[in-house]
């Protein structure tokens, strides 16, 4: 069907009211930059999920890492969207302007040449990230074991998205339909959604970035509910498999095990964690049992947000108390947060 008709279609929607989930933060980027939702009725409501890594580490994941920055033999290094992620004293840019040895890379293949000319110091890569960027840390290992290095640890917050979309299955029945990350299923498949599609009888359906992609997969979940069913579809071929990247998988399996992580938001959540294995414990910086959370002010609403109980706009903290500059909450840090999103685009 063409990209007109499918927009009246959706344009023209009257049945029930029903509530979508983008669990991708640059599909919530995409749906915001090209208008999505003004090209839809307004009985198809789209709800951010939790597709940001960033935004659900948990306050003692923030914590760990400051406290390695603050030893003097250490040095940490970050991306600089978790610069700004606030943990119980702070967050690492606040400690960074206070002294402490943070850095910004741009990839962990920077660290290798680092930690070979600074022998007397630990170097400490903050690792957190989905199944998308998980396989870059596993490829790492493999250069870190390959170059003889020993003074180099990885703090991880990896987490596996299934166990969360099965968690918010569980937890929040109202949403009718899950558009599910393009990136992250370029790694883990499509296949991987049949069992919630059974499970819950909700369509899960794999979306590119592109406007006439997004609302193709709109028009792909509402047809389904129309029809009463909910299957797995993949409309994102040329970058997705249905069986995934084996490779990338096969790396993943060779470094990392699953294990319970905490996220924020929604709590602890079982298997969703990647943590080193245990033949590798000599680079794990001590990434297991980070369960502490922070007690975010009860005006803040960042663990509803997560979830997509509210839109951003809707906390009453939301451009006011919190923003990109002076940010509150973890949803307003990263650039595939949703209320970092929502406040640059409204």
């Amino acid at each position: 069907m063409k990209t007109e008709a499918v927009i009246q279609y959706l344009s023209e929607y009257d049945g029930r009211p029903l509530k979508l989930m983008e669990v991708c933060g640059t599909h919530t980027a995409s749906i915001f930059k090209n208008g999505i939702r003004s090209l839809i009725s307004p009985k198809i409501k789209l709800i951010s999920g939790p597709g940001c890594p960033v935004c659900v580490t948990p306050t003692a994941y923030i914590d760990k890492v400051i406290s390695y920055a603050e030893k003097p033999d250490c040095v940490v290094y970050t991306f600089g969207d978790m610069m700004k992620v606030p943990g119980s004293k702070g967050s690492l840019s606040d400690m960074k302007g206070k002294g402490i040895h943070v850095e910004m890379m741009y990839s962990p293949f920077e660290v290798p040449e680092k930690a070979e000319k600074n022998p007397q110091k630990d170097h400490v890569i903050a690792a957190v990230g989905f199944e998308t960027t998980a396989p870059v840390y596993a490829l790492f290992m493999q250069e870190a074991e390959r170059r003889g290095i020993s003074n180099i640890k990885l703090v991880t917050a990896l987490k596996t998205v299934i166990p969360a979309l099965r968690w918010i299955c569980e937890n929040q029945e109202d949403i009718d339909g899950f558009i599910c990350p393009g990136h992250v299923s370029v790694i883990i498949g499509s296949h991987v959604y049949e069992e919630l599609a059974q499970r819950y009888g909700k369509p899960f359906v794999v979306a590119g970035f592109e406007p006439e992609h997004l609302l193709a997969v709109i028009y792909e979940i509402v047809r389904q509910i129309e029809r009463g069913c909910g299957e797995v579809k993949n409309l994102y071929k040329n970058a997705v498999r249905d069986d995934g990247n084996s490779k990338a998988m096969m790396l993943l399996d060779e470094y990392f095990e699953t294990g319970a992580a905490t996220w924020r938001g929604l709590g602890e959540i079982d298997g969703s964690g990647l943590y080193l294995k245990a033949e590798y414990a000599q680079y794990d910086g001590g990434s297991r049992g980070l369960d502490r959370d922070m007690e975010l002010p009860e005006s803040c609403c960042c663990g509803s947000v997560i979830v997509g109980k509210i839109n951003p706009n809707e906390c009453p903290m939301f451009g006011k108390g919190c923003t990109p500059l002076h940010p509150y909450g973890p949803c307003m840090v990263s650039a595939e947060g949703a209320c970092g999103i929502w406040y640059r685009s409204v």
